[in-house]
């Protein structure tokens, strides 16, 4: 089964240049356990219009995005969060989880080289509903204690989570250019399981 795996560009997530064409993510919106993570990267561009800023401010500038595509497959997130976000997410870490269920936005963008512009090459039109995954009986979620140096300013650490689809039926919209859009599925309802 193919799988949708990108690197993505921090540098240019963060100081978005127009004559730079590599692939850009944010995750724009999450929530786990019940707590949402600030929106607080902020004049983040929009590629698709770079003179504006993305409607909202973002959770965290992505390094790199993978799904296997199948409607159970786990989603896997690296990326950037602010100092606030990364105390956070160390405070969650070192509690108790009792809830694991994690709503989240995202958005990939990438140049199309025929079209000559940018276009959202992995996005959604709703939050979705995930469980934050297990490795072993460990949660897979982190966040590095020392401050990433890809990007100075402002201060920004990686964080890493990987999310598997909740017990209902999802979607989420996929491109290969400007032009060319499916939708795909993520999760099955508990009836259609059976």
């Amino acid at each position: 089964m193919p799988q949708f795996s990108r690197n993505l560009d921090v540098y240019q997530g963060f100081n978005f240049k127009k004559d730079k064409q590599s692939p850009v993510g944010y995750i724009t919106a999450i929530t786990i356990g019940g707590q949402a993570l600030a929106p607080d990267q902020e004049t983040i561009k929009d590629p698709e219009n770079p003179d504006a800023a993305i409607g909202d401010k973002v959770v965290a500038v992505l390094n790199h995005y993978l799904w296997e595509t199948g409607v159970t497959d786990a989603m896997y997130f690296s990326g950037q969060v602010s100092v606030a976000n990364k105390q956070k997410v160390a405070e969650m870490l070192l509690g108790n989880f009792s809830n694991i269920e994690v709503n989240f936005k995202y958005v990939i963008y990438e140049y199309d080289p025929i079209g000559k512009k940018y276009f959202k090459s992995n996005f959604l039109d709703a939050e979705m509903k995930g469980l934050l995954e297990k490795n072993g009986d460990d949660l897979n979620m982190s966040v590095a204690d020392n401050e990433s140096r890809e990007v100075q300013s402002p201060k920004n650490f990686t964080f890493q989570i990987g999310i598997k689809p909740q017990a209902t039926e999802q979607s989420l919209n996929l491109a290969t250019s400007s032009a060319k859009k499916i939708a795909k599925k993520w999760g099955i309802t508990e009836a259609a399981a059976k």
